[in-house]
């Protein structure tokens, strides 16, 4: 196929240059000054907030002045992921785009088109005098991917617009009008490191080439955990052999599925060929559960030299916990309307060890808020059984419809105007920072819409180039017509 022409021009140019950027969650500081010089230089009102959100305000063009005041928003952080054999320091590194076909995509690592095309839409329009619009009022937040931190700290009054198009959404053609909230639970392991016991041996059980995803959007996809398929095997060795854990590193980001892992423990030594014999069962077993959905796994069992392992009780503990705490969905949605739609989930998000202690993070999403606190208390109570001290933040609301939205009218109207065709409305099982600011913001009218991204919070993410036209259409549509 054809490479496709990146066509808005000026959106694709404004992509380009923030790829230039170093932007990792908790690290935008110079997203935040090219932002600022950005608006400056044109002679546009610009804030920058106590928390690093930058606001640049763009005035009517002639004619539009008496319209409703429009915030566009979107987030300037991304996820930095990357295979295991790409060199590149996220934060000092561009990342290295390429066309192939009709998608955009980037060279082993993620592309960052969540959300810097939507940062990138904002630019253009900012920096085009043609486009008709009333009062706009153009939003990039900060750390959106750990925490929404961004939204979170942004002060009432900030925005003063009336109506609020969020451009972090994922698949064009859907227009969504309510979130999932979301909350962390971080369970801590501690110890003291010992000798492995006489007449064990050392393996090194390793798990990579698993497709991930976000741990929201792509949770009901039948797509393996790198950290529960390790844990699964080590928990069969444990009541079947015996097992020492000395190492467990599994995944990176709460909001990303796990693609990989390490892990290195010990066996008593009569029992290593029957732990190898069981590994390849175990392999055979878990490609036939994934032939569709994980077809580029990689399975490694080797020796490994020795090492200090966890006390027998923290170590087993830890195994037995890891084993039964949910990861996947728990629940869809009752509404039967909505009933393809996640209501509540898990994602065991990673494992890191070091020399005290062993830190376990997960992640759970719910569009009902008690189901929420009923799936993070769940979560909980499986890490205090094992022993483990629990930490869990209060974490993001929910965004619910608002029935009488006139934003939504007009989005939907514009669409099939221009497009021919019924946009879907929809809700979404992930954190939009449209929950925040419902919050903040009680009366805001908001919708959330954009180009087609796929493989996000991966190396495989990859943006559909076509439909970025598309949501240009159809958003100046809408900033015509309000």
């Amino acid at each position: 196929m054809a490479n496709f022409e990146l066509k808005p021009a000026h959106v694709f140019e404004q992509f380009a240059k923030i790829n230039l950027i170093p932007r990792p969650s908790k690290h935008e500081e110079k997203m935040i000054e090219y932002l600022k010089a950005f608006g400056e230089e044109r002679g546009l009102q610009t804030l920058v907030d106590e928390t690093g959100n930058v606001l640049i305000r763009k005035p009517a063009t002639p004619g539009f002045e008496d319209r409703k005041t429009v915030i566009l928003q979107s987030h300037m952080d991304m996820v930095c992921e990357k295979l295991p054999e790409v060199d590149i320091d996220f934060t000092k590194d561009p990342i290295q785009t390429y066309v192939d076909g009709e998608w955009l995509k980037a060279k082993g690592t993620t592309l960052g088109a969540d959300d810097g095309i939507g940062c990138a839409i904002e630019l253009a329009i900012l920096d085009d005098n043609t486009i008709e619009h009333g009062p706009l009022e153009c939003v990039f937040t900060r750390d959106e991917e750990t925490g929404l931190t961004g939204a979170e700290g942004m002060k009432a009054g900030f925005m003063t617009g009336d109506m609020l198009i969020n451009l972090d959404s994922e698949d064009e053609g859907q227009i969504f009008v309510s979130c999932a909230g979301g909350r962390n639970t971080t369970a801590t392991f501690r110890f003291d490191k010992e000798d492995a016991p006489e007449g064990y041996f050392f393996m090194m059980l390793s798990i990579k080439g698993l497709i991930g995803g976000h741990s929201g959007d792509d949770i009901n996809k039948k797509r393996a955990n790198a950290i529960k398929l390790l844990s699964r095997f080590l928990y069969f060795v444990q009541e079947n052999y015996g097992v020492r854990l000395s190492e467990f590193n599994a995944g990176k980001l709460h909001n990303a599925i796990p693609r990989d892992g390490v892990v290195i423990f010990a066996v008593p030594s009569d029992k290593k060929e029957d732990v190898r014999a069981a590994w390849n069962i175990y392999v055979t077993q878990i490609e036939e559960e994934y032939h569709v959905t994980e077809k580029n796994m990689v399975f490694r069992l080797e020796s490994h030299e020795s090492a200090k392992v966890l006390p027998l009780e923290t170590s087993t503990r830890l195994i037995q916990a890891l084993q039964a705490v949910d990861n996947g969905v728990f629940a869809m949605c009752q509404d039967e309307a909505l009933a393809w739609l996640v209501e509540t989930s898990s994602n065991l998000a990673s494992v890191v060890t070091t020399d005290k202690e062993v830190i376990v993070l997960s992640s759970q999403r719910s569009n009902v808020m008690s189901a929420l606190d009923n799936q993070a208390a769940t979560i909980k109570a499986v890490y205090q059984l094992a022993g483990a001290e629990v930490m869990q933040g209060d974490g993001y609301p929910a965004w619910k419809m608002r029935a009488d939205s006139r934003l939504t009218a007009i989005a939907v109207e514009s669409y099939k105007r221009l497009f021919n065709k019924e946009p879907q409305v929809l809700g979404i099982h992930a954190g939009l920072e449209c929950g925040l600011f419902s919050e903040k913001y009680p009366n805001l009218d908001m919708v959330s819409f954009g180009p087609t991204l796929r493989g996000v919070h991966s190396p495989d993410e990859r943006l559909l180039i076509p439909t970025v036209q598309m949501v240009w259409d159809h958003l100046l549509d809408i900033l015509k017509n309000i």
